[in-house]
């Protein structure tokens, strides 16, 4: 049986929306497409807006546990949706597992989220170090690869 590669993304959590707008910039001048990036945040006009630019679509609403009412659109949130569609249900910090990511990791993610970070994800194994690299020298906070698919 051959074995499927999980994607490979490289996460971070931006303290707001403008330091999130810089970061995404700062991502996309150096090569990292909108068709590769993820973002999620806490529902707000301003972060549906951020998203509309960013990506160039409206996004998706989510119900999530610990972060309430939430926006996102990018492959990273069909990922931690899994087939049974149950992120609304488990919630972001269980979820980040299906993305190689370990529990503690995504408690993280999911405690900054609710605070009102904007979560930053980029789908590009080759770059992956290279995108880690942006988001920490523009404030992505505890930026992390998820290196840990199918091996927890």
């Amino acid at each position: 049986m051959a074995q499927v590669e999980a994607a490979l993304f490289t996460v971070g959590v931006f303290k707001d929306i403008a330091w999130a707008e810089r970061g995404i910039d700062a991502l996309k001048q150096q090569g990292f497409a909108a068709a590769r990036m993820t973002l999620a945040a806490k529902a707000s006009p301003e972060a549906a807006a951020l998203i509309e630019r960013a990506l160039g679509a409206a996004p998706e609403s989510l119900e999530l546990p610990v972060v309430g009412a939430a926006v996102a659109r990018g492959a990273l949130t069909d990922t931690l949706n899994g087939p049974g569609r149950d992120l609304s249900r488990i919630g972001l910090a269980a979820a980040m597992r299906r993305a190689g990511f370990q529990s503690h990791d995504g408690l993280i993610f999911e405690t900054l989220v609710g605070k009102g970070g904007v979560l930053v994800a980029i789908e590009d194994a080759p770059r992956a170090a290279d995108a880690l690299a942006v988001m920490q020298s523009y404030g992505g906070g505890n930026a992390a690869i998820g290196a840990w698919a199918n091996r927890v």
